[in-house]
């Protein structure tokens, strides 16, 4: 009988079942794991076919489940297996290596029993099925649960962390104009004065985190890009007239290139908006007091570059790639979340252009746009 030949050699199959998983190139199963898995899986399959010679055949139900199913969980095998199956999720391994376990088995006792000889009766070949189909079911479902019950809890903790971050420079810089604004109602400084620049400073900070919020929900959340010709220099002007509050702010120079009016770009006007935004808004923060920021437009061929260079005195070796990471920030000043960059590039990735940077070492670095070019009438 089956049953008496699965007892009779229970220590050979489980090595049969390690020697598979070894040869697969799968990370050995612990004995924790094992004893959840094909160990007890076995013991409960000779359970199952001792219970089926009895003359209460039908209780061999509570052991390893209804035929197609039905409430397998309420079972011995289909607790085991779901405890086999959150083990196996636990300890990284993936969906096919759960199946893979419970088909070792299956491949162990036909191997086996063709080898000594062991005829197999239909029934208990039957049986053999259903006890595989139950415990598999069972642990891919918990498997499948835990997995993307951790996802869930990841996605969750990153979406906390980065709303945490988000929320706490809308305060500072909320709290910075709140403050400024009152001092100046008393009637004591005037909006020109050193508290006016207080107040400048934070309200284009809230400026610039809240477009830079908009364009990375917009990409984050797969909206269709809205794709419009339109000329390059009047872009450049409206990029201009912002960023010279921000430079009068911080106390730089802002110098920008002549553009060519032919020049146009086929992109979304709101992520390149932001994307040089970004650009400028990092330069402004970086650049040494007194410096230069420069913003140059000019076309190569069939592409258009827009260079923002600063002055910040270069990057130190390997950084330039780490810039563009989010949550990365490259020097003392830790104001701001880390994503700026991020966004831009992904800004202007999704216009089908690339977003680089070129350091110059002593000096500063250049953050390079790189799109296709277009034309408009003259």
């Amino acid at each position: 009988m089956m049953h008496e030949f699965l007892t009779a050699n229970r220590i050979e199959l489980i090595a049969r079942c390690r020697e598979k998983v070894a040869q697969r190139g799968t990370p050995g199963a612990s004995e924790e794991e094992l004893a959840y898995g094909i160990s007890t899986f076995l013991d409960q399959l000779i359970k199952t076919l001792v219970v089926e010679k009895t003359a209460t055949p039908m209780r061999s139900r509570e052991v390893s489940g209804p035929s197609g199913g039905g409430q397998p969980n309420l079972s011995e095998i289909g607790e085991s297996a779901t405890q086999h199956g959150r083990e196996l999720q636990r300890h990284g391994f993936t969906a096919e290596q759960v199946v893979h376990d419970y088909g070792d088995l299956c491949q162990s006792i036909s191997d086996l029993a063709m080898e000594r000889g062991q005829a197999i009766e239909v029934d208990e070949f039957r049986t053999l099925n259903r006890c595989l189909d139950n415990a598999i079911a069972n642990a891919v479902t918990e498997f499948g649960y835990q997995r993307d019950f951790l996802i869930a809890d990841r996605q969750a903790m990153h979406l906390n962390e980065r709303l945490g971050f988000l929320a706490h420079e809308l305060r500072n810089q909320l709290c910075t104009a709140t403050l400024a604004l009152s001092i100046i109602k008393q009637g004591n400084v005037g909006l020109s004065g050193a508290t006016g620049g207080v107040l400048d400073r934070a309200l284009v900070g809230l400026g610039n985190l809240i477009d830079r919020s908009l364009a990375e929900v917009r990409m984050t959340a797969g909206l269709p890009i809205q794709h419009r010709l339109f000329s390059l220099a009047d872009f450049i002007a409206e990029v201009k007239q912002s960023a010279s509050l921000e430079a009068q702010v911080v106390g730089c120079s802002l110098i920008v290139s002549d553009v060519d009016p032919l020049l146009a770009v086929d992109v979304d006007r709101d992520l390149l908006l932001s994307a040089a935004g970004n650009l400028l808004q990092n330069a402004f923060k970086f650049t040494h007091p007194g410096s230069e920021v420069v913003l140059n437009v000019y076309a190569l061929s069939d592409r258009i570059f827009i260079d923002v260079q600063d002055h910040c005195g270069g990057l130190a070796p390997g950084a330039a790639e780490d810039l563009f990471t989010p949550f990365t920030q490259g020097a003392a000043d830790r104001s701001g979340l880390g994503l700026g960059l991020s966004i831009a590039r992904r800004g202007v990735e999704a216009n089908h252009g690339t977003l680089g940077v070129r350091d110059l070492p002593g000096v500063g670095c250049v953050f390079t746009i790189n799109l296709p070019r277009h034309a408009v009438a003259a």
